[in-house]
């Protein structure tokens, strides 16, 4: 973790240094404001030790004007009530009046460190769970992105990500980042197709204020946010080609340029982009830069569409299913094999992105306790042959015997084949006698069973044959 401290007196700079020095922590030093803020431009601080009286300004304003970022304590010679309530109403992290106790110091810096390292765990199960949720899949081209992840990431290159609208190009992004030598530092995601064209230059690169009508301050653009990080520029074939000739230049000096600015900004960053779009046939229409590309397409990664990767669809719509139901706490209906056909069949334009979609549609919507072909075909807006999506006899008996399971409760665990039986042979006999018009040895040829057997049935489940004769 690095640590900032701001204070004119070199003796406390100096105890600070080596306390939190042999604590582990990394420590920078600033003697004014203007020394902090030329640090933290090329650094990133976790948090930072803060004097009230500096020779060119006083802490406690900084603190006011958001001049930090990180979290804040402040260090004064004067503890007065009314200069610690006004310092916590500024919502610094701790007031400390000099002397100060430096265990207070020590686990001050602690704290700040057990909370980042929270909040990293958290962010590292929310990206696991991104990848759990994505990258399913046991398909050639699956197992080859999953080889191609593993060795991109670690080697820092420039990487152009591929692939249909839906396909998961930023969970990739994020997988790359969270895998990198910069996972802890920022990762900043910005789609260029859907900003204005006219406001993408400052979203990239900053202004300064008074530098366009309506910039009454000094904006940071994602280029400096992402300084020491990740930077992904999403739908990179959409950008305007004059701010192409613009990122060109980041990537050629390093630098960036605040617009209205003069200074050149030195930065740092691991460069990601990505497009559905064909980049090579938008150079043919010479809406967008060759050479551009080429600095692009370093390291190239394809995500496969998920009709590319039918054997995959199966194992996918069930996670997403689980995935689903535990987010809305309901029951897990079962994806019964032929719907589960019918979703390997479809097209699917919209890839793992409408695949999720209609997963959450089938688990709000699905009637009974199983996902059925007509289920699905209506999740689906399936127009296509009905004799398609007809639901089969298997799966209409399972469907409802599985129903019936839940409603029989303690008893399903005894006798279950004799329950069945009673609710099934009667039905059976039933539609044998209306078909045979109420024929009693029809029906027992129909049936393959012997006519003493039949009336023994007709006896047991209480049927008259005659009620299923047909009036003339």
């Amino acid at each position: 973790m690095n640590i900032l401290i701001v204070d004119d007196d070199d003796g406390i700079r100096w105890v600070l240094n080596r306390v939190l020095s042999e604590a582990g922590y990394h420590v920078e030093q600033a003697s004014t404001l203007d020394q902090a803020k030329n640090l933290m431009e090329k650094n990133n601080f976790s948090l930072v030790y803060l004097d009230v009286y500096l020779p060119d300004g006083n802490g406690m304003d900084a603190v006011a004007a958001a001049c930090f970022s990180m979290p804040v304590v402040l260090l004064t010679a004067e503890s007065t009530f009314g200069n610690a309530s006004k310092a916590y109403d500024l919502g610094v992290l701790e007031y400390l009046p000099k002397p100060f106790d430096l265990d207070e110091v020590r686990k001050l810096a602690q704290r700040v460190q057990d909370e980042q390292d929270l909040n990293k765990n958290l962010s590292l199960n929310e990206d696991k769970k991104i990848e759990e949720s994505f990258l399913q899949g046991q398909s050639p081209v699956m197992q080859h992105l999953f080889r191609t992840l593993g060795k991109v990431a670690a080697s820092g290159l420039t990487v152009l990500i591929t692939g249909e609208s839906g396909t998961g190009k930023e969970l990739v992004a994020q997988l790359l980042h969270r895998k990198s030598k910069r996972s802890h530092q920022a990762f900043v995601a910005i789609n260029t197709a859907a900003i204005p064209s006219e406001l993408m230059e400052s979203e990239l690169f900053g202004h300064e204020k008074g530098a366009f009508t309506g910039a009454d301050k000094q904006h940071i653009g994602r280029f400096e946010q992402a300084n020491g990080g990740t930077l992904f520029l999403d739908e990179i074939g959409d950008m305007p080609i004059s701010l192409q000739v613009k990122i060109l230049r980041v990537l050629e000096t390093g630098t960036v340029q605040r617009v209205g600015g003069k200074e050149d900004i030195a930065i740092d960053i691991h460069l990601l982009a990505a497009t559905h779009q064909d980049l090579l046939q938008l150079i043919k229409e010479k809406s967008f830069r060759e050479d551009l590309y080429y600095r692009l397409n370093v390291i190239p990664v394809r995500i496969p569409a998920l009709r590319e990767r039918q054997d995959d669809i199966k194992l996918l719509a069930e996670h997403l299913l689980q995935e689903v139901v535990a987010e809305l706490g309901m029951p897990i209906p079962i994806l019964l094999e032929p719907a589960a056909d019918l979703l390997c069949k479809h097209d699917w334009p919209g890839n793992v992105r409408e695949l999720k979609n209609v997963m959450r549609r089938l688990a709000v919507l699905t009637p009974g306790a199983a996902i059925t072909v007509s289920d699905v075909a209506l999740a689906l807006d399936y127009h296509g042959n009905p004799d398609q999506v007809q639901e089969s006899l298997s799966q209409a008996v399972y469907r409802n015997m599985h129903m019936y399971l839940n409603q029989l409760g303690h008893a399903s665990a005894c006798h279950l084949y004799q329950h069945m039986l009673a609710e099934a042979e009667p039905a059976l006999l039933k539609l044998a006698l209306e078909h045979c018009d109420g024929n009693q040895i029809k029906a027992s040829k129909m049936l393959g069973l012997n006519r003493n057997t039949v009336r023994k049935m007709l006896t047991t489940y209480q049927i008259c044959s005659a009620d299923y004769r047909k009036r003339r």
